[in-house]
């Protein structure tokens, strides 16, 4: 324990007071220094879906055997192949097919501890097709991959950025991340361009606002004016 050396005496008036100030300042010497906590990179709440990002999950989806048309039952398929009955949450379960096993569900196929992550940094509600759709675009920034995603063309370099999140991606080398059964990237990208062909001629390009990453959230529910919306209801006739 410190202890301040007696201070010497003084004459009242304007001495007392140097002597405060002299006092003051030695107990703020022995006080323990502010610490600093370096910033955190703001994560965009709300991501924006342009035809070039809804073209990528659905390619995505396409990938991981969930496409289904476009129609939203993709979103109920867990891994196997059986369907969830209800989108409150992920399922957490484990499923089993010949050789392997695994707890993936929805139209991306998210882990349950990838999920979890995805649900604590955009504060996700619920597992249906919004929130799947949020938490992709959020692992392929997280991936640093939403740069290339925003060009608008599916390189063998953003498909390998995409690898270590979706098995069914190539590697630059052709392979799975993960060795198992992969989408060779040929068909991924013949599957992507007529999709994002579709989407931008039902869908004009539009400017994103200030940050290219994210827009606000809606106040009120599904618009049917908005750029989501529409595709939403598009995606089914692809």
């Amino acid at each position: 324990m410190a202890v301040l050396p007696a201070a010497p005496a003084v004459a009242a008036g304007a001495g007392t007071e140097a002597t405060a100030d002299h006092q003051a300042t030695e107990l703020a010497q022995l006080r323990f220094p502010r610490l600093r906590m370096p910033s955190v990179p703001r994560m965009p709440r709300v991501f924006a879906i342009t035809p070039e990002r809804r073209a990528l999950l659905n390619t995505i989806r396409y990938a991981e055997g969930t496409w289904k048309e476009g129609a939203d039952i993709g979103y109920r398929v867990m891994f196997g192949g059986s369907l969830m009955k209800t989108l409150d949450r992920h399922p957490d379960r484990v499923n089993y097919t010949s050789g392997y096993a695994s707890a993936a569900a929805g139209a991306y196929q998210f882990m349950p501890a990838t999920w979890r992550i995805a649900v604590r940094a955009l504060d996700l509600v619920g597992f249906g097709p919004h929130a799947q759709d949020q938490a992709a675009l959020y692992l392929i920034q997280k991936r640093g991959a939403m740069g290339l995603a925003d060009g608008g063309v599916l390189t063998p370099q953003l498909a390998a950025k995409l690898a270590p999140e979706w098995a069914s991606f190539p590697t630059l080398r052709g392979y799975s991340y993960y060795g198992q059964p992969v989408v060779k990237y040929g068909r991924l990208k013949r599957f992507y361009d007529a999709n994002l062909q579709k989407l931008r001629r039902m869908h004009p390009a539009v400017a994103l606002i200030e940050d290219p990453q994210v827009i606000e959230a809606p106040a009120e529910p599904c618009n049917d004016d908005s750029l989501e919306c529409m595709l939403a209801k598009v995606s089914e006739g692809l």
